[in-house]
């Protein structure tokens, strides 16, 4: 575990990545281009890695190799939540030049929350460590749901936060130059972007109930956890406009990322005949699992494009 003064360093070196990313390089609301949004990521991925190098360098090989594991893990399922965010922004409205600011807050919101679910995870394990071997069997149910689902379909009307929210306070159909409150004949009503932010809020809850225990099959050091999650997440948005317009090119992605839960869950569970996987067997096959979803996607989209050419 880190010293108390990491984790302020940490804490620091979060708050001034958020704060240069919204006073700074976001600070106008505008169209985030493919071009921007690449050289984002490759900026959020090059801190991610430079803090798996201090981890390597304080805390050892064992501890380094698996922040890395849990990172590339963590940021494989978040891509897949990408899906989901385009849905939601679709469903109401959000012009490009917004969504940034939604998923900025978004993901303060997603912060607090992944350290109260990772807290209570790390220490109820470090209690009753036969919780692990629940969260294996979770893992691979949920592995067997993703791979066998359709696609994933998100109503946000239907959504129980929104719904009640609905009921106490109005909701203006105008977003008003992308604000989140605005005020309709005196009334304060909430805006399409508020409701939108809403939505991501509660949805990130229901990954992070996947996510984090297949984190937590990696490592159970709550430093590594928080750590690799909260870098994995920093750099989502970039990640968003960097390959929304892609996304739906990954079609075996989501079998890929089952495959990987579905082994995460096999690592959690045993134990129990003395077995153990290597942390860098783990990245390994997280690694290799990624790599062919994405080149069989690619392989399938040539082929689909010949195919409609020969037509």
């Amino acid at each position: 575990m880190f010293s108390d003064t990491m984790w302020i360093a940490f804490a620091v070196i979060v708050v001034v990545l958020l704060a240069l990313d919204l006073g700074v390089f976001n600070r106008k609301s505008h169209v985030i281009g493919v071009k921007e949004a690449l050289i984002m990521s490759a900026f959020w991925i090059g801190i991610a890695l430079a803090f798996n190098a201090v981890i390597f360098w304080q805390m050892g090989s064992q501890s380094g190799l698996e922040y890395t594991a849990a990172y590339v893990m963590e940021k494989a399922l978040s891509v897949d939540n990408l899906f989901v965010f385009i849905i939601i922004f679709a469903f109401f409205g959000i012009a490009p030049e917004y969504q940034h600011k939604i998923l900025f807050y978004g993901i303060i919101g997603a912060l607090v929350f992944r350290a109260i679910f990772i807290f209570a995870g790390v220490t109820l394990v470090e209690k009753f460590d036969w919780l692990l071997y629940i969260f294996g069997i979770f893992l691979l149910i949920t592995a067997v749901k993703l791979a066998v689902q359709k696609d994933q379909k998100v109503d946000p009307d239907k959504n129980i936060v929104v719904r009640g929210f609905k009921k106490i306070m109005p909701v203006s159909t105008d977003s008003q130059g992308g604000k989140f409150f605005v005020r309709n004949a005196g009334v304060l009503a909430a805006t399409p972007l508020f409701l939108a932010l809403l939505v991501i809020e509660t949805t990130d809850i229901v990954f992070a109930v996947d996510s984090i225990p297949a984190v937590m099959g990696i490592t159970t050091d709550m430093f590594v956890v928080y750590t690799s999650n909260v870098f994995a997440i920093l750099g989502l948005r970039s990640l968003y406009f960097a390959l929304a317009g892609i996304m739906s090119a990954m079609y075996y992605l989501k079998y890929g990322l089952a495959v990987i839960l579905g082994f995460v869950g096999i690592k959690m569970l045993l134990p129990i005949w003395g077995y153990h996987v290597d942390v860098l067997v783990s990245l390994g096959v997280i690694l290799v699992v990624l790599l062919v979803a994405i080149i069989a996607s690619v392989i399938r989209n040539r082929h689909l494009k010949k195919t409609k050419t020969a037509a």
